[in-house]
């Protein structure tokens, strides 16, 4: 909290000597006033401590003095002496009363505050580059993982032919394994709002997309040496390797029409070729787990009836088309938004 004096008379001043010694104020300076030119002086003993640096600044009709406190608190008065010496009067134009100092005093804290917020969290400048930084890594892992998976299955089926299908999940099924768990921050940037993606398509993907890896092809051997698998990995690739590397160049303001246009055209006949293939994966599976009775169970008593897995398979079949609805509508949309016609208007 700093005290504000000016010391004025109808004439410049000369020189001014300002010091504080001991907690007083001295003053001295050659200046114009009623009797001619004299030379004024005042003493002024503050009540309390203040710095011992006071600034001053030198005008044509008057002299504003700033002394700072040491302790920001509020004072009785301002002098020592009780009685206000005579040459002293208040400037109402910048007085306080106690309960305006306390909202001074409260307004600089919150903005100290807020600074101090502000400097910790980053500005918003640094907040959206770190967030473009992230999802550009996120996105070029995943490219990289799902352009390893689709190049090994194009080139072992030009060398190997069909021959190449039924080995397909011993040769790629690890990094799909990491590209698919890898998956999960795709849907959590969803939910917590770092991209503007639907939750419930993003959500349903990573659902469906895990099921068939980790419990139709993950748990039954027998299912990992199908040709099945090499379509359902397949299609999954060929799908992202252009998804990915769209989303890259959209974290640093970059836009390639012909990946724009792939990323929202490739999907249509890819989409629905890799849910019919996970359909098949479903149903071929089937048998294998009503013959290996793997996840299925017994109700307790007095029910007592066995529930095959096969059962929620089934029912899973009913949902897979159902996902397929909702995802397909929700990219049908964003190629509508982005390629759509304009309406033309009439004159």
């Amino acid at each position: 909290m700093t005290l504000c004096f000016f010391a004025s008379w109808n004439w410049c001043w000369d020189n001014p000597a300002i010091s504080i010694t001991e907690n007083v104020l001295h003053f001295k300076a050659q200046g114009h006033g009623a009797k001619g030119d004299n030379v004024y002086e005042f003493h002024l003993e503050f009540l309390d401590l203040v710095k011992p640096e006071p600034v001053h600044r030198l005008t044509q009709r008057q002299v504003n003095i700033t002394v700072q406190k040491k302790v920001s608190q509020w004072w009785e008065r301002l002098t020592k002496q009780e009685k206000r010496p005579l040459f002293l009067a208040p400037d109402f134009d910048r007085w306080l009363d106690e309960s305006d100092a306390e909202m001074e005093l409260r307004a600089k804290e919150e903005e100290r505050l807020n600074k101090l917020r502000l400097e910790s969290e980053g500005s918003p400048e640094t907040l959206t580059s770190l967030k473009k930084g992230y999802l550009f890594m996120y996105n070029l892992v995943q490219l990289l993982g799902f352009s390893w998976i689709f190049v090994n299955l194009t080139v072992r089926f030009f060398i190997l032919g069909k021959e190449s299908f039924y080995d397909t999940f011993h040769t790629v099924a690890d990094m799909m394994y990491f590209c698919q768990m890898l998956a999960l921050v795709e849907t959590l940037n969803a939910a917590i709002g770092v991209t503007s993606s639907p939750v419930l398509p993003t959500l349903i993907q990573f659902l469906g997309r895990n099921f068939i890896l980790f419990i139709i092809f993950g748990t039954m051997e027998e299912m990992q040496n199908k040709a099945v698998v090499f379509f359902v990995f397949y299609s999954w690739s060929t799908i992202e390797i252009f998804r990915y590397p769209f989303y890259m160049l959209s974290c640093i303001d970059m836009d390639w029409k012909v990946l724009t246009w792939l990323r929202y055209t490739v999907w249509i006949p890819l989409y629905p070729l890799g849910c019919l293939s996970e359909a098949v994966a479903v149903i071929q599976s089937i048998p294998v787990f009503n013959e290996s009775g793997r996840f299925s169970f017994t109700l307790p008593s007095p029910v007592k009836m066995k529930v095959k897995f096969s059962f929620f398979l089934q029912v899973y079949l009913v949902m897979l088309f159902l996902g397929l609805y909702i995802n397909f509508r929700h990219l049908y949309k964003q190629r509508r938004r982005r390629y759509g016609q304009k309406k033309k208007k009439l004159h």
